[in-house]
């Protein structure tokens, strides 16, 4: 992969790439620096991105991964969040509903919560959900059935009308 094709798959994904990364995890900030960080990884290895068949995909399983490292360093080490991240920033102001998504969203179990922001968010179909997380092709159904019952749920209990959408999906 040459830098004019690097630079165009960096342009074209990476507001995407945070926008799922966050829904994922719940926190745009940190969502942010590990798409960073995953993109800063992709360009060390540009040459071999080019045998990658969805190099978007890549990025965002190594931004996921790099997440959920840091996830598991801070809740097992009991330090401090990074000297390297700087003060948090602020962001404008969000839909509610969107705000009502993202904490519905944290709520549902990790591998639920993963295939519905991979095939509803991302776009993309089962099949590939399946071979990005590495589950058969029936798993994922079965986890954006019981995820979107469950978000149905969820965000019914904050607007009654809101849950009647992911019912119906």
């Amino acid at each position: 992969m040459d830098e004019d094709e690097f630079d165009a798959l960096y342009n074209a994904s990476y507001r995407r790439l945070c926008a799922q990364l966050y829904a994922m995890i719940g926190d745009f900030d940190e969502a942010a620096e590990c798409v960073q960080e995953a993109f800063a990884r992709a360009w060390a290895h540009r040459r071999k991105m080019s045998s990658v068949d969805y190099p978007e995909a890549w990025v965002r399983t190594t931004a996921y991964r790099l997440a959920v490292g840091r996830w598991r360093r801070k809740k097992y080490a009991g330090r401090a969040a990074d000297r390297a991240v700087g003060a948090r920033t602020e962001m404008p102001g969000v839909d509610e509903s969107h705000v009502a998504l993202v904490a519905a969203l944290k709520k549902l179990p990790e591998a639920q919560r993963q295939a519905i922001v991979l095939h509803h968010i991302a776009d993309l179909p089962v099949h590939q959900v399946a071979a990005e997380v590495g589950a058969p092709t029936g798993t994922i159904k079965a986890r954006l059935a019981r995820g979107r019952a469950a978000l149905a749920e969820l965000l019914a209990e904050d607007n009654p009308g809101a849950g009647a959408v992911w019912k119906e999906a």
